[in-house]
């Protein structure tokens, strides 16, 4: 029996980042053991006053997601990730990677941090926003700083 039976990758969709979480991620499922999902988050587009651009941003978003999505597939081929296992959703980061935490039952989470202000020295701020609220235990993957 694995350590973790249901782990749960969130990445950014930045191919030099994720190639990185994934990597740490593939390594404790490696011969079968544990359950692999990942799971990117769209964020809304905030149109505030603009009634009439409403439309535009519902579009957008759409394309956004189906960008995201063709991306995660890409990139969940890479590390034998079925497609029932990838998740992109529209909302705000925190939320929709909890919310998906408590739908798989995860026990391990791994999330990367490369943030480098306040807290987010410590964590990144949407890495430091989930782990204040997971009931599982995680796996916090530090990213080099990109040039």
């Amino acid at each position: 029996m694995a350590i973790y039976e249901n782990i749960l990758v969130a990445i950014d969709l930045h191919p030099a980042c994720d190639e990185i979480i994934l990597k740490r991620a593939h390594a404790l499922v490696k011969g079968g053991h544990g359950k692999l999902s990942v799971i990117h988050a769209v964020e809304h587009i905030n149109a505030y006053g603009v009634a009439q651009a409403y439309p535009a941003v519902i579009d957008l978003e759409g394309e956004m997601l189906a960008e995201a999505q063709k991306q995660l597939a890409d990139l969940s081929k890479k590390f034998d990730i079925p497609a029932k296992h990838q998740f992109v959703e529209v909302g705000s980061p925190k939320v929709v990677i909890l919310d998906k935490m408590k739908q798989l039952k995860t026990d391990l989470i791994i999330i990367g941090s490369h943030g480098r202000h306040g807290i987010g020295v410590l964590f990144g701020s949407t890495a430091s926003a989930v782990i204040h609220h997971l009931s599982c235990d995680a796996l916090v993957v530090k990213i080099p700083e990109l040039k």
